[in-house]
């Protein structure tokens, strides 16, 4: 693979755990260490002159990352900006979404001929905080989770779920998602004391106008995996 801009090889995995729940024409590259020596790209330094050290660790891994798939689709590494509320600006006829937690940094892009949008999140496999499920969940979710009987931390699972949503929809619509605006729903394949995955539905709940006049969306078909303790959650919207 390619060099940091730093000039230190910091190549990440394509296509690993995230690849393995994205359909074709979608490419996935992740970071599961932060390599020595990785540096901004001169043209993105500007939007994290002032950040924490956290901060700009998962800025310019999941950027990193995602330089690394636009290599694999075929284009040029260039810098990413950011746009409204934060959106990472990919280049004309690229669509993607970038993601990042402890110990993890993501990015997955495709070509905008074949997919309208992507959504991709990361958390750790672990329950959420106390009072943080009533504030992100709909009465609806929270009954399943009651009745679901699993050793997963289906909460978490949830959120992260809300969270590729949100990411699917934002650019395509430029508009806030709200976590009472999406109805999601679980299909389980498998799943262990740490090991899991499956589908998921996120059936939107407000009028779905998009920016382009295209389709209005209507709803998002995922898919989610859990294992080595980091959950993941992706939609490519065609």
């Amino acid at each position: 693979m390619g060099n940091s801009p730093g000039g230190q090889s910091a190549a990440p995995h394509v296509a690993a755990g995230l690849g393995s729940i994205l359909p074709s024409g979608v490419v996935a590259a992740e970071l599961f260490a932060y390599p020595d020596g990785l540096t901004a790209h001169p043209a993105e330094e500007h939007l994290i002159a002032n950040s924490v050290e956290k901060r700009r660790r998962d800025f310019i891994g999941a950027r990193h990352c995602a330089r690394e798939a636009l290599r694999e689709l075929g284009e040029a590494p260039v810098a990413i900006g950011k746009g409204e509320r934060g959106m990472p600006l990919f280049p004309r006829g690229i669509v993607g979404s970038l993601t990042h937690c402890d110990g993890y940094r993501a990015a997955a892009l495709a070509h905008s001929l074949r997919f309208r949008s992507v959504g991709i999140d990361a958390e750790p496999h672990g329950p959420l905080p106390d009072g943080v499920l009533d504030s992100v969940s709909l009465a609806a979710e929270r009954e399943w989770l009651t009745t679901t009987s699993s050793d997963l931390h289906l909460d978490r699972l949830l959120f992260c779920a809300k969270e590729a949503t949100y990411k699917a929809w934002f650019p395509l619509t430029l508009r806030w998602l709200g976590f009472e605006d999406a109805h999601i729903t679980f299909e389980i394949d498998s799943a262990t004391s740490d090991s899991g995955a499956g589908t998921f539905h996120a059936e939107l709940l407000i009028p779905g106008t998009t920016k382009d006049g295209g389709a209005p969306l209507v709803s998002f078909d995922g898919r989610w995996r859990i294992a080595d303790g980091l959950i993941m959650t992706a939609i490519a919207h065609g």
